[in-house]
């Protein structure tokens, strides 16, 4: 995909509103317990600063449901904004363009929560012409909220010329690489717990992929539609024609589905229960798949070796738990191992997909990983996402 890029605008002397996203976890103190994103805005900001431009940040926090919250006040960002800048941040609750106008020129400013007011979630055409008055050009550096047509992260686009932050480049060269343009043979591995929620994300992957990995609990319900007794594991039994067309587009698309052929199965639902490994036709009425099997681990290991990209969203078991942890972990681990070879180019988002990567220690060792969860998702699914959409040259 073609976008307008920050490095191609003449920033000299002019006001750039970005929209970042700050909406950071805290713990009950308050304090920040992951800055992540707020280190992935510094990039942009210093790129803006070093051409001279006044900067302008919007970003939500929360969700106060259109009401002033001070409890969700972005007032809290800026010590730790300006710790990493360096520098002094001014914080404005009731921006406008005169109060920013007055401003010098290298000033910083961090603007209140936007959700503040139902006018964003609404994409309110009144909100984002008021904000697009405070600067000069807008500037897209939250992936993150690009699937929403909010006031601040899309609308404002269709009345200031926009441009993609760093952070954004960034995440879109790299999710191109993997599905847009991609080394073939091209995998995904799609876990989690339902296919009810990404029968979307299947649907689409099946065109255009070369395999398809089915791990987690959603594996159950293709299981299931193949004939297979689960058990008291969970499955969405009434999805079983569902799944029957999807495995069908796949037969018609060329593209290899591949589900566990052995399970790990339990009879309790926690950590360290008893557990077995057994035949997929060899699962007990009070026994539920909670892992795939060291077979089927191996089988997604060869199709590994065999791909070229690989794409990541949901774990193949509840890898809260040991043992259950088990294949999402080795699986990891080998993809993080061809990577660092160059061997394979490994994409991976979604909230509890980071948090399995995370487990297995390989965060580093992936070529992307995305911290966009639904933006990321509904990338994969195929769908417009507004707050890109703005971007394109």
């Amino acid at each position: 995909m073609s976008f307008r890029r920050l490095e191609t605008v003449d920033l000299i002397g002019k006001t750039a509103i970005v929209r970042v996203d700050f909406n950071v976890p805290r713990n009950a103190d308050g304090d920040i317990t992951d800055d992540t994103r707020i280190q992935s805005a510094l990039p942009t900001i210093k790129h803006l600063q070093a051409k001279g431009a006044k900067t302008v940040l919007l970003s939500h926090f929360g969700r106060p449901k259109g009401q002033h919250n001070p409890a969700m006040s972005l007032q809290f960002i800026v010590p730790a904004l300006e710790a990493a800048l360096g520098k002094k941040v001014t914080f404005i609750e009731k921006p406008s363009p005169t109060l920013i106008a007055e401003l010098d020129q290298d000033a910083i400013v961090l603007v209140e929560n936007t959700r503040f007011t139902t006018m964003e979630t609404e994409g309110h055409p009144d909100m984002a012409k008021f904000l697009a008055s405070l600067g000069d050009v807008f500037i897209m550096d939250a992936f993150s909220a690009s699937h929403r047509k909010h006031a601040s992260s899309a609308v404002i686009g269709e009345y200031l010329p926009s441009y993609a932050g760093l952070a954004m480049e960034r995440e879109l060269d790299h999710l191109a690489a993997a599905l847009d343009h991609p080394k073939t043979p091209v995998m995904a591995l799609v876990g989690g717990a339902k296919v009810s929620s990404k029968i979307d994300l299947l649907e689409n992957l099946v065109s255009r992929l070369d395999t398809l990995v089915i791990g987690g609990g959603m594996a159950n319900t293709f299981l299931y539609a193949q004939g297979y007794d689960v058990g008291a594991s969970l499955c969405e039994k009434d999805l079983r024609d569902k799944a029957l067309d999807i495995l069908k587009a796949a037969e018609n698309a060329n593209c290899r589905i591949v589900l566990p052929i052995d399970v790990v199965v339990a009879t309790e639902f926690k950590a360290n229960a008893e557990s077995r490994v057994c035949a997929l036709d060899a699962v007990k009425s009070n026994e539920m798949i909670l892992d795939a099997g060291p077979e089927t681990v191996s089988v997604i290991l060869d199709v590994m070796d065999a791909s070229k990209t690989l794409i990541w969203n949901g774990p193949l078991g509840a890898f809260e738990m040991t043992p259950f942890d088990t294949s999402t972990v080795e699986c990891a681990k080998y993809a993080a191992k061809l990577c660092r070879k160059d061997a394979i180019t490994a994409v991976a988002g979604g909230g509890d997909t980071v948090a399995a990567l995370a487990l297995a220690d390989v965060l580093d060792d992936f070529t992307f990983i995305s911290t966009a969860g639904g933006a990321f998702l509904e990338w994969m699914e195929g769908k417009p996402l507004p707050g890109v959409d703005i971007l394109k040259a």
